[in-house]
Parts: structure tokens; sequence; C-alpha cells
């Protein structure tokens, strides 16, 4: 995957400082789709690894039946000719030169040499294939030779072996999936070193993601949706029990396995509620997704807790269901600012086929202020699963009224100006009334009767 300033994906995991809101993506790939580095490095010529990546190279080449050894061996001996000739040319490239490959192909058989390179360096793993690539660390499929099964591998590239923090990180990535223990939740296996490559085996996740469904599909009928976010509020659920915040929930970090079932991967920023010593140290910086992270991991605040995935949890669903992200923006400075300030478009705005239920219930999730979100992921799920039942979500429905409007309508009726209230509330001063009113038309019917006697003797 790649990068660059002028077009930044929103979509990866970011560490910004407040100084530098659209700083590097610090990805950590996706477990289980395929897809090549956009920049493939070119193969070296005569050094020793050269040699191997060329014999990898054209082994691959001859067991997918796309040149004999016969056709390899003749480019071998051609680039050999080019290296005294100091006219370098790779294996690789003569292979395209001379037709037996494509560079489509070639792109492909690059991604493997590079998954056997690395991921041959650790014991009891046969390697498959990249599953995928970030700025932080590559994710291979592997074969678990001892136990018979698929996992997924992600190793920490080389040029970050001597670095502690970024190793430390790694390492404890798998230390907080070691304590979870949730079908929701992608089970770590292993963590360890093997030569120059640190690694970390985790449960490999035949499916895709729901950021793959959104792309394709656009958006998620209400039902799919609240069925998906419901497992994940569960996950999180037992992630938040065991004392452990995600901070990066967004669709990329949610697999949908082939049967349906719904695991939360990537505990990348993980961070557990009770480090004090990491909370100091990442004070007034933001770590998360630009468009689903919370206001407070904006704001770089020191006690971030549940609501915060609770918010990013929001922020997804709003995705999944409308087709739009809540907040957009040209980088990620924009968009923050606008989760920080701008107020929601209500996602059955956006999308008026949404229940009145889900919306609230997104709604409450992305409250800017996090006393007045759900608290829980219980309660969460508890609304969600009304929703889904065509009932009226208890938490976040708003027809009760308010404590600060039934205080408004309190002073007014104070305010009010006494001459407006009738002082006799007994009824006698009706009666009073009637009782004029009576002898008034007496007096008026005797004069009429009066003038008619006169008139009738002229």
């Amino acid at each position: 995957m790649s990068e660059t300033q002028d077009n930044p994906d929103l979509t990866e995991t970011s560490k910004l400082g407040p100084a530098a809101p659209d700083a590097d993506s610090e990805n950590s790939g996706d477990s289980t789709r395929s897809t090549p580095p956009d920049d493939l490095p070119e193969d070296p010529g005569d050094s020793k690894s050269g040699t191997n990546i060329d014999t990898i190279l054209g082994k691959i080449v001859v067991d997918a039946g796309l040149a004999t050894p016969e056709e390899v061996q003749q480019c071998l001996e051609l680039a050999r000719g080019y290296a005294v000739e100091e006219n370098q040319r790779t294996l690789s490239q003569l292979l395209v030169d001379n037709d037996f490959i494509t560079k489509r192909q070639l792109a492909r058989i690059r991604a493997m040499v590079e998954a056997e390179r690395e991921g041959q360096q650790i014991p009891g793993y046969k390697v498959l294939g990249k599953l995928g690539a970030g700025a932080m660390a590559t994710v291979f499929k592997a074969r678990q030779l001892s136990l018979d099964r698929m996992v997924a591998i992600k190793v920490l590239p080389r040029k970050f072996s001597d670095n502690t923090q970024f190793i430390e990180r790694f390492y404890a990535e798998g230390r907080a999936a070691g304590v979870l223990n949730h079908p929701n939740i992608v089970q770590a296996f292993d963590v360890g070193q093997a030569g120059d490559y640190h690694y970390f085996v985790m449960e490999f996740v035949d499916g895709r993601t729901v950021y793959d469904d959104i792309v394709k599909h656009k958006r998620f009928k209400e039902s799919e949706a609240v069925d998906i976010v419901i497992q994940v509020g569960e996950a999180l659920q037992h992630a938040h029990a065991k004392g452990l915040i995600h901070r990066d929930v967004k669709p990329k970090n949610l697999m949908i396995t082939t049967d349906g079932l719904v695991k939360l991967a990537d505990m990348g920023l993980a961070r557990a509620m009770t480090d004090k010593e990491a909370a100091e140290a990442e004070a007034g910086k933001a770590f998360g997704t630009p468009y689903y992270i919370s206001p407070e991991q904006i704001r770089g605040e020191k006690t971030i807790g549940p609501p915060a995935d609770i918010y990013s949890l929001g922020a997804t669903l709003y995705h999944m269901v409308t087709g739009n992200v809540p907040f957009d923006g040209k980088n990620p400075s924009a968009v923050m600012h606008k989760h920080l300030k701008s107020e929601l478009v209500a996602p059955d705005h956006v999308n008026p086929k949404l229940s009145a239920g889900v919306s609230e219930v997104i709604e409450m999730m992305m409250a800017k202020d996090p006393r007045k979100r759900y608290q829980s992921c219980a309660d969460l799920v508890g609304d969600l699963r009304l929703v889904r039942e065509g009932k009226v979500p208890t938490i976040a429905h708003k027809d009760v009224l308010e404590e600060d409007t039934i205080a408004a309508l309190a002073q007014a009726e104070a305010a009010a100006s006494p001459e407006l209230i009738p002082a006799d509330q007994s009824g006698e001063g009706e009666s009073r009334t009637f009782e004029i009113l009576f002898w008034v038309m007496l007096v008026l019917l005797a004069i009429s009767v009066i003038i008619n006697i006169v008139l009738v003797a002229q």
C-alpha cells in the first residue's frame, strides 16, 4: 500500500501529532486480502541475495508452467553475460523481454518471491503467499507444519529490527491479542523472533473485510449492518472487561468469514486502561484512523475508555448504512476538526430508508461528549437488539424530555403574568355573570312591551 501527502488515505491508521496531523500512515496490514505492493523493488543482479531471488523466481515460473527449465536457464545465462559487460539485466527483466511472462504476471511473482524470502526464515511454517502489507508490517498466509493448519503471520520489516520502540509496540500487540479469547476476535497463537525477523502468528480468517463490502456494494442493508455491529460490540465488551481499549475500530479491521462470523482484528493500537506510563507518553498525540477516530483520541487525552471504541464503531456503522463516512475533508486535519466541531448529519437524513431507531443509536454512539454516549458495549448491544426486533431503543430513544427542557418549561410557567390567571376559581363568578345578564334581558323585554302598547293605542 502506498500513500502520498497530496492524496492521503484517510481509511488507514495514523499516529498524528498536534502540529502534523497529516503524518505518514502506520497501518499494520490486512490479514485476509491479497494486495501486492504497488512499488515493487527491482531484483539485484550479481549479489548473493540476487542469486537467491533468481533461484526462487525461476522455480515459481517453472512450477506455474509459464516457462520451461531450459528457457529459464537461457535467461539466467543471458543475465550473467550482461553482468560481465556491466550492463546489468535481471532475470525478471529478461523473462519479460523474451515474452515468457507478462508484466502483470511478474508483479504477482515478485510478491510471491518476497513472501518466500521473508517467510522462509520462520521455522515451523511454510509460507504460501502474501496477504497484505503496510508501513509497519507484512502479513503472510502460511501453514503451521506441526498442527497442519492455516495461519496468518505478521512480520516486522527488517528495517525496524534495530528500533526498540517499534519492536516493543509489535510485541505489545501480540501480548494484547494473547489475553483475549472470544469467537469474535482474531485469535493470537505465537509471537517471537527468527534471525532478523520479529513475527506474530495469528488465526487465519478466510473471508473479507467490511471495507471490502462497502467498496463493492456502497452500503449495507440495515439488518445486516446491525447484526455485524452486535458481534463487534460483544467482542469489544470482552476486550473492555479485560482492561483493553482497541482504539482503531474501523471497517478494515472488521473481518467476515465465509460462514458470516465477524472477527475484530488488529490490536496494534490497543492499550490497557490502567497503563499510566503509556498514557503519559502518548499524551497530546492522536492515535487512530481519521475517518473513525473519537474526539478524545484526537485531543490526545490521557484517559481513554470504552466510549472511545463505541464512537469509532458508531462511525463505522454510519459508513456501513449510509455509504458515506460521517465527516470528510481534503486531509486528516480537516476531517478530525469536523469530528471535534461539526454537527453530525443524522443517518436517516442521508439514507431515508433507515429506521428512526438505528439512527438514534448511531447518534448516541457518536455524541462528541463521551459522557453522552453509551457507557458500555452491553448497553449498546441491548439497544441494537431492540432495533433488530423493530422495537424502540430504550437508552437512545429521545421522546422523553431531557432535564434542561423540563426546567425551561417550568421557568416559563413561573414567569407567566398573574393577571392572565382568573382570581375566582370556585365557579361563583360565572354564576353571578349569568344572573346580571338575566335581569338585563328582562328589563329590555318590559320596555319593548310598553313601546308596543303605546303604538297600538295611537
